[in-house]
């Protein structure tokens, strides 16, 4: 990190915790073996590492060891979940193609939907109300019994609103259709327990919850079936061929045990001091929330500031704050999120999303909006 810098943008990533990196060391060299290579003790070691590790976060999650099938991040599983099961339903022979999403989910989970739009399925992309939530109502409406699948993520990267999984898990099983939700900004942040929940395909990933990038998994309910999305080994029941890497699983299951074992704590006092940077931000005057303020992710915060240039702010912001405007995957865009709610594009990039996290503290949140509070009035009063 930068010198003086304070880092706000935890939905971005997370550094990896010393204890993470502390599990991990002696799978890179000392306990490298391939957890393939079942003919020898040190291939069994790194497959019984892999299996530990599977267990750990199954359990965490409230589900079956094999439900959880590793993969390189949210993004592979999203994908996995999603071209997965539209394949699988063609290969059967089903009759289903309709795909149903809201507009303000990840590009991850976006991308291919219109892929498969492009190859014949029905796309159906659902706007949200102005905060955020979904309208169980409108939602209804769209679902009908040539669904295949609904993606809804858990709790959105940019304004960190939470949706009612529960009740969009009923209006799933009264069609028969497959509920999939990006959890990556969920799991490990707030309690999140698919099997109870309704969720029958949940993606996850390690370094949103203090774990090493590179690693994450998608959570199969045993009823469904998909069809590989990499091809080339057996690895992950046939579902995800590739040398497993033992390391990045190790960490990612040690991420998981600590994000569980501080969450309750952690939810609550991030949730204070986000509520504090929000009073403060209040008094700058013009400024705007974006999303529902609750339900909400306890470390999360986006705002609009009026009567400034978007481009302008985040230039001056730089020097002194890691914050963002957007997903970072937007590649620059004005966010698509922000754009769903109503803002208009220039809203949208005078925007800024506040991620807390676990080294953040009040000294960081009060130099913070003194930060923010200067620039604002300087940008106003150029």
């Amino acid at each position: 990190m930068a010198p003086g810098v304070i880092y706000l943008d935890h939905h971005a990533t997370t550094p990896c915790d010393g204890a993470v990196v502390e599990a991990m060391a002696p799978w890179w060299s000392e306990q490298f073996a391939n957890p393939a290579s079942r003919s020898h003790r040190p291939g069994l070691l790194a497959a019984a590492a892999v299996e530990q590790a599977r267990n750990q976060i199954a359990a965490a999650l409230g589900v079956q060891a094999e439900a959880v099938v590793f993969t390189s991040g949210a993004t592979e599983a999203n994908n996995l979940a999603i071209k997965g099961i539209a394949e699988a339903e063609l290969r059967s022979g089903g009759q289903r193609r309709r795909l149903v999403c809201l507009a303000t989910e990840h590009r991850a989970v976006l991308d291919p939907l219109r892929y498969l739009g492009g190859l014949g399925f029905e796309l159906v992309t659902l706007q949200p109300q102005a905060d955020g939530l979904v309208d169980l109502e409108r939602l209804d409406a769209v679902l009908d019994e040539g669904t295949l699948l609904l993606s809804v993520m858990a709790a959105n990267n940019e304004i960190g609103v939470l949706q009612p999984l529960a009740a969009i898990a009923q209006l799933c099983r009264q069609r028969g259709i497959r509920f999939h939700c990006d959890g990556a900004q969920a799991v490990g942040h707030i309690p999140l327990q698919p099997a109870s929940q309704g969720l029958d395909l949940l993606s996850i990933s390690g370094h949103k919850l203090y774990g090493p990038k590179g690693i994450g998994a998608l959570v199969v309910d045993p009823a469904i079936t998909l069809l590989p999305q990499l091809h080339g080994g057996s690895q992950e029941r046939g579902l995800r061929a590739g040398t497993l890497p033992v390391p990045l699983i190790v960490g990612f299951a040690k991420a998981v045990e600590l994000a569980m074992a501080d969450q309750m704590e952690r939810a609550e006092r991030l949730g204070a001091l986000r509520d504090a940077l929000w009073g403060q931000c209040e008094q700058i005057g013009a400024v705007e929330r974006n999303g529902a303020a609750s339900p909400r992710l306890p470390h999360n915060l986006n705002i609009t500031v009026k009567g400034v240039e978007g481009t302008a702010l985040h230039r001056e912001l730089r020097r002194h704050l890691a914050v963002s405007s957007g997903s970072a995957c937007s590649s620059g865009e004005p966010s698509h999120v922000l754009q769903a709610l109503g803002r208009s594009r220039q809203e949208a990039a005078a925007s800024i999303r506040f991620g807390l996290g676990r080294g953040t503290s009040a000294a960081d949140i009060h130099r913070a909006s003194e930060i923010l509070s200067r620039c604002v009035a300087e940008l106003r009063a150029a």
